[in-house]
């Protein structure tokens, strides 16, 4: 293997014909698509084109020759021969440590593939019936799978030897800059700051449940917070929690994260089942007033299941935490952990909609789903400790998956400083700018309460990260055979991911309008 020499006042190596610019470059070999776990230096650097020596020279012309490129080399090999290298990913914190494997994968995966919305998948099939809501939760989990697998494989290119570490980084690689901006950053942005406003919400207001439980009821003599100051302890414990350095160093978090998520929803749906049905519980649907209140039911349901499923937006970020090279690619270890995280994911949303939907009925609450339900059906001849386990699960969960989708906020805050400046982002600004959004956060959660309320029409615009784009970018960079199977099975589920989001939106506009909204700002449930 080659050593990498830093160059340093280093004239490039003639090569016959003239550089106008020095390129910081490294044979994949010796990077292995990777940056250093502890060190926040770049690999490469370069000070100076000028003045160095022929044994330098000599020497940086062999670093720059991979040991295995050889006449008899493949193709794929010599495609690889030199590779660009971003210094500034050994300074993020998704990419900042690449010592990730199969099971940080599975661990990340389960935390954020797992979430309050799999709750509410019960009202879905008030809509939808059995046999439909059974297939259209199964449809959704195999489409989101078949594009969560294209992102694993498209993370890495074979053709440049480059890694798209970033959902945003590569849209705007395959579709461009002004593309990537209008169809791709808000929702993505969304889908992280949105996520982590919601878990404040979610958080703050189970805490004040599980507070209640604990002590007692009405027996209580200590003086209960109110709802803006559980959602500032619950701020508190995240923000802390959210000092941890890079993607890597939250992966025992993650696991607890995925077990607490893993604990509720069997809870919920065990004590649905053994607890019974519902006196005069009902599966027929109730006669829609009109044909386009039926429409937008159908499509309201749609967008439950297909919110159900969410991590995408981070799905390259995890693998970015991997290390990788030609020999062993980081789309192995990284599809392994996905394939178990997603068959427990089965295992906790299948018997959650199935199970819910038999004990409950129409009955169920729509707002809040399962967890409601518990605490309305069950709360009188369930045991304290078993609610108070369940709320208490929740709310170590929501802590845990607030530190995955900020990451991403995190990167983004830090790659600003680290573009400009040309170095690393020191530690005490790195803390401040994890403070500023995790209050950010709290201040939205506290001065928009009513935000849910838009969650429908939002949550549209956001469908198509998961549905749809994977299957455009797969076309764009992959260029399949024309009219071929995987041509045609792109562009069928790419589109057909474009008029979910459309719809959607659309269903989300009407439910805003035919409902309307109650405005309270700052003034929390």
């Amino acid at each position: 293997m080659g050593e990498v020499v830093e160059e340093s006042g280093i004239n490039p190596p003639a090569m016959g014909t003239d550089l106008v610019a020095p390129v910081v470059s490294a044979p994949p070999m010796q990077m292995q698509y990777s940056t250093p776990s502890w060190s926040r230096k770049p690999l490469l650097s370069i000070e100076h084109p000028n003045a160095a020596s022929n044994d330098n020279n000599n020497t940086l012309q062999n670093s720059r020759t991979p040991n295995f490129i050889s006449p008899l080399g493949s193709p794929i090999r010599r495609a690889l021969q030199l590779t660009k290298l971003d210094s500034q990913d050994a300074w993020l914190p998704i990419t900042e440590s690449r010592n990730g494997n199969a099971y940080y994968a599975a661990f990340h995966t389960l935390c954020s593939g797992i979430g309050i919305q799999a709750l509410v998948l019960p009202v879905a099939f008030t809509n939808l019936g059995w046999t439909w809501g059974i297939i259209s939760l199964t449809v959704a989990f195999i489409w989101q799978l078949y594009t969560l697998r294209l992102l694993v494989k498209l993370h890495e290119s074979t053709e440049t030897g480059m890694r798209y570490s970033r959902y945003l980084q590569i849209f705007i690689a395959t579709f461009g800059e002004k593309m990537g901006k209008i169809f791709a950053l808000f929702p993505i942005m969304y889908l992280s700051g949105g996520t982590c406003v919601a878990l404040i919400i979610v958080g703050g207001s189970t805490s004040k449940l599980f507070f209640q439980i604990v002590c007692g009821g009405h027996g209580c003599s200590a003086k209960p917070l109110a709802s803006v100051e559980w959602y500032l302890v619950f701020t508190c414990a995240a923000v802390v929690l959210s000092q941890l350095p890079n993607l890597n160093s939250i992966a025992g978090v993650s696991l607890v994260g995925a077990i607490t998520a893993i604990g509720y929803c069997t809870i919920m749906w065990f004590v649905s089942v053994t607890e019974g049905r519902l006196d005069g519980v009902s599966y027929d649907r109730v006669k829609p007033e009109s044909n386009i209140v039926w429409i937008f039911g159908i499509l309201n349901a749609f967008g439950i299941i297909a919110f159900a499923f969410r991590g995408h937006n981070l799905t390259l970020e995890i693998q970015a935490t991997m290390p990788s090279s030609e020999t062993k690619p980081s789309h192995i270890p990284m599809w392994r952990g996905v394939q178990v995280a997603y068959v427990i994911v089965a295992v906790c949303l299948f018997p959650l909609a199935i199970g819910g939907y038999w004990a409950y009925g129409r009955k169920i609450p729509e707002n809040g789903g399962m967890l409601t339900a518990i605490y309305a059906y069950h709360g009188r001849d369930t045991s304290p400790a078993v609610l108070g386990l369940t709320s208490l699960l929740v709310i170590v969960n929501a802590v845990s998956s607030f530190q995955i989708y900020g990451m991403p906020m995190f990167d983004h805050m830090e790659s600003k400083y680290t573009s400009r400046k040309n170095m690393p982002c020191p530690w005490w600004l790195r803390a401040v700018f994890r403070v500023m959004f995790g209050y950010g956060c709290f201040f939205v959660a506290v001065a928009i309460p009513f935000l849910g309320s838009f969650a429908g029409l939002i949550g549209g615009i956001a469908v198509p990260v998961t549905f749809a784009y994977p299957c455009f970018m797969w076309i764009k960079i992959k260029k399949p055979k024309k009219y071929s199977i995987m041509w045609w099975i792109n562009w069928g589920l790419g589109v057909s991911g474009m008029l979910l989001g459309v719809l959607l939106t659309a269903a989300g506009i009407y439910v805003v309008i035919d409902t309307g909204i109650q405005v309270s700002f700052f003034k929390p449930n």
